[in-house]
């Protein structure tokens, strides 16, 4: 099939969770076959070719700004998708709803991944928040499917809209490295740290985890990876938040991301945004104890294998939660060899791609799509 991905910034991730999820799924479904497209933002990703681990790339410009930069990237896009061939156009981020109709004139079915309450970011004005908020409306009505991320998002719809969606999640691998290049690179030593990894945004909560850690009497360090464009307010701030025991990485990606996920103490993940986080399942992925704000959605991914705070009690039950995890090894162990039997049976990308296959397959003949739940019901009965 010829499959076409819009809406992110591109590939290779250097940015967020969409970013992954498009590099994930788009290079496994060309090792399937298939013709992927992958729709660049050529500001962010002017180095990168036509072609990455065999995927097309397509790299278009954009207009700069916080609010116009998506939007115009994927109305252009969007263009040139109608004047190629393309079964299937797969679209991220329910702000380009109002475009995702255009595909469907020439009989292409589309697919909006709709991700959590994106209105709800703390970086959106008042009308940004309005438009995020029509935003969801409309995507009930533009796009072909839905596609919500967690059962929560998936039932959010449902409540509000009366609006069924696909539930299915994101994936990650079960990895592990042995080098420590970049630890020493950051003054960092094996076990030695709660790691953090996400966009330094003030609806991750990155300011409630450091005011948490900054009244934890522990030798543990933070390390803070990742980073973010129009933030350079609320980045400052942090810093002024951080001690001396804080580590700011800046990005980190390929084998550095790698290095510091494996020989993290525990992983934390303070968001309040509901909605699967990828970088969560990444560090499942890594093996690692996650310390996440007790939403229904990180309990949602994380079950047994982590620890859950009261999200009524964002820097308190955070530093309870941390605290607990650093007096107490032997629960951080027991965590730990839980976390990646949360991918194997469940969250890991080859499944995820094979259900991609099939409602691909499902969409472009017209037929109804089930649930990632339902898919692997279907999938165990016929074996």
């Amino acid at each position: 099939m010829r499959i076409s991905f819009l809406g992110s910034r591109g590939i290779p991730a250097r940015y967020s969770g969409f970013e992954t999820f498009y590099e994930q799924l788009a290079v496994r479904l060309a090792a399937r076959g298939h013709e992927v497209t992958v729709y660049n933002r050529s500001r962010f990703m002017g180095d990168v070719g036509r072609e990455y681990r065999g995927v097309r790339i397509v790299s278009l410009p954009s207009v700069p700004t916080k609010h116009l930069d998506t939007i115009t990237h994927t109305a252009l896009s969007t263009a040139h998708l109608m004047l190629s061939r393309c079964d299937i156009a797969y679209y991220c981020i329910v702000g380009n709803s109002p475009i995702v109709w255009l595909p469907r004139l020439r009989g292409i079915p589309t697919v909006l991944n709709v991700d959590a309450a994106d209105w709800a970011r703390e970086k959106w004005g008042a009308f940004a928040r309005w438009y995020q908020r029509t935003c969801e409306r409309v995507a009930t009505r533009t796009a072909t499917i839905l596609v919500a991320d967690s059962r929560v998002i998936k039932e959010r719809y449902k409540t509000l809209y009366g609006t069924d969606s696909v539930y299915v999640p994101y994936g990650a691998n079960v990895q592990r490295v042995e080098s420590k290049a970049t630890l020493e690179k950051h003054g960092l030593t094996p076990r030695g740290y709660f790691l953090y990894v996400g966009r330094l945004v003030p609806e991750n909560g990155v300011h409630l985890l450091l005011e948490a850690y900054r009244r934890l009497e522990t030798e543990l360090k933070l390390a803070i990876v990742g980073d973010a464009p129009f933030a350079d307010a609320y980045k400052a701030n942090l810093r002024r938040l951080a001690d001396s025991r804080v580590v700011f990485t800046g990005y980190a990606f390929g084998d550095d991301y790698a290095e510091l996920s494996s020989h993290a103490y525990a992983a934390v993940q303070p968001s309040a945004i509901e909605g699967t986080r990828p970088a969560l399942l990444d560090q499942l992925g890594f093996g690692n104890c996650v310390i996440a704000r007790g939403s229904a959605a990180n309990a949602e991914v994380i079950s047994d294998a982590g620890i859950l705070y009261d999200p009524a009690s964002p820097v308190d039950g955070l530093r309870v939660a941390l605290a607990r995890a650093a007096g107490d090894a032997g629960l951080v162990n027991g965590k730990r060899s839980l976390a990646t039997g949360r991918i194997d049976k469940f969250f890991n990308w080859e499944w995820i791609t094979d259900f991609h296959e099939e409602m691909f397959r499902r969409l472009h003949a017209g037929r109804a799509v089930p649930d990632y739940d339902g898919y692997l019901a279907e999938r165990k009965q016929s074996r």
